[in-house]
């Protein structure tokens, strides 16, 4: 898979937003779709709305459960997945098909507090081509045994996009529906949209602005799988950040086998009875130059897409 080519945008000024899409993924989130779509209705942005839900091949009463909203709500929209391709799938299923240039996301599940999406919709109006609300405020219902992981990927994410990330994967926020389309060839299928769509913005220099929201305990069961999912977010921060600044992917990588030559420089020299390189010594310094080598051909690839 190769990366799209990176663009330059001059400054944005401010706009007026002409209408707004709802995006909001749904598997098997029967009890709680209908509770967000009127609380979403209930919101005075006086500007023409449309309502996607694209139900991700769900098994149980969603199906049914959109079909009596349809009824309730005229500008609901339903585009249904014949199986289960995966949150990232259906997001891009809805920007696809979104009618507004401004979408937002929101879960099915009535975690995140809508009223917010004024505060949001106010940063994309200012001129932000992305804002998040960032899970900080003062009830934020995270599982114990997920925050560490979290806490872990989030400063990972922080360093290797070279700028402070407060919230990596909040499903809550408002979009330029062009920032998705361009980096769409690079966004999976699963959880991790939202991952690659902040680290694709950050490392390009896209204003993305941040929203203090607070967040609920969801309805029903979690569809993250801790261990899977954290190993799997950390390959994908790595592979993102290497689409568009691989230099901060190396030089750490570098610093590390340049440690171990020099301690095993030392070794070879100062310590043993008669001075002479080891093996060891001569792999770390082969080590090293072919990092210093593949890091640099990476970044004089990135940056000669630009061109």
């Amino acid at each position: 898979m190769t990366a799209p080519r990176p663009f330059e945008d001059a400054p944005r000024e401010r706009v007026t937003l002409r209408g707004v899409t709802f995006v909001i993924p749904a598997f098997n989130e029967e009890g709680g779709i209908a509770g967000v779509l009127e609380r979403l209705s209930a919101l005075e942005l006086d500007v023409p709305l449309e309502f996607l839900v694209v139900d991700d091949g769900s098994t149980d009463g969603t199906a049914r459960v959109l079909g009596e909203l349809r009824a309730r709500f005229e500008n609901l929209r339903v585009i249904r997945h014949h199986a289960n391709r995966g949150y990232g799938a259906a997001l891009k299923t809805g920007f696809a098909s979104a009618q507004h240039e401004i979408v937002v996301i929101t879960d099915a599940d009535g975690t995140y507090p809508e009223e917010k999406i004024v505060e949001l919709l106010a940063c994309i109006d200012d001129g932000a081509e992305m804002a998040v609300g960032a899970r900080t405020g003062a009830e934020v219902n995270v599982p114990l045994v997920r925050r560490p992981a979290k806490w872990c990927l989030r400063m990972l994410a922080s360093y290797l996009a070279g700028t402070r990330i407060p919230d990596l994967n909040s499903g809550l926020r408002a979009m330029r529906r062009e920032l998705v389309q361009r980096y769409r060839p690079i966004i999976p299928n699963g959880f991790s949209f939202t991952t690659t769509i902040t680290l694709a913005s950050l490392t390009n220099d896209h204003r993305v602005d941040w929203v203090s929201i607070d967040y609920k305990k969801r309805s029903g069961s979690s569809k993250i799988r801790p261990i899977r999912d954290t190993l799997g977010f950390t390959a994908l921060i790595v592979r993102t950040v290497m689409y568009f600044n691989p230099l901060k992917v190396f030089y750490p990588v570098a610093c590390v086998v340049l440690l171990g030559l020099l301690g095993s420089l030392y070794y070879d020299i100062a310590l043993l009875p008669e001075p002479n390189l080891s093996d060891k010594t001569v792999l770390l310094f082969v080590a090293l130059v072919q990092v210093l080598t593949v890091g640099l051909l990476a970044d004089l690839i990135e940056k000669r897409s630009r061109l």
